[in-house]
């Protein structure tokens, strides 16, 4: 009898150490999945702003040639005013794209991770299992006396 006891504890060890290692590989794969997710919208996010850059330097280029031919025909330099700002915006297109933007952006980012980590708490903390239940139960008891009072429900 003390051997199928010893058999079945070793059996049921064996099966949670197989259970954990499995659980484990399942979230080193989920957070790697998530991990490329996030660097495929980034890559697509940087290739999204280096689309619009093109297309604004091509208004500005054109943009630039107007004000200038302008200013050439009024001699008024009111006429280039407008340089001025555009001037700023593409070299912030610029930099984002090609420069070192990202670089100092992400620096920024890990900064305010380790030293101002308040600004990123969520308002009321993190949600809880018993939280979710809750607005579950509540959502369900609301859509329960909607359909009492033959109210439609907005779903």
């Amino acid at each position: 009898m003390g051997n199928v006891n010893k058999a079945m504890s070793e059996s049921v060890t064996r099966n949670q150490e197989f259970m954990l290692a499995s659980q484990r590989e399942q979230l080193e794969r989920q957070i790697h999945l998530q991990n490329e997710m996030r660097e495929k919208m980034l890559a697509l996010q940087i290739a999204r702003s280096r689309e619009m850059l093109y297309w604004f330097g091509a208004f500005y280029i054109i943009a630039g040639v107007g004000m200038i031919a302008g200013y050439r025909r009024s001699r008024k330099p009111g006429t280039l005013v407008p340089l001025l700002p555009l001037t700023f915006i593409l070299g912030y297109q610029t930099d984002m794209c090609y420069g070192s933007k990202l670089a100092r952006l992400k620096m920024e980012a890990e900064n305010i991770l380790g030293f101002e980590r308040e600004l990123v708490a969520l308002p009321g903390g993190l949600p809880t299992p018993a939280s979710l239940d809750e607005a579950r139960m509540r959502q369900e008891e609301a859509r329960r006396l909607n359909k009492d009072f033959g109210v439609a429900s907005p779903m």
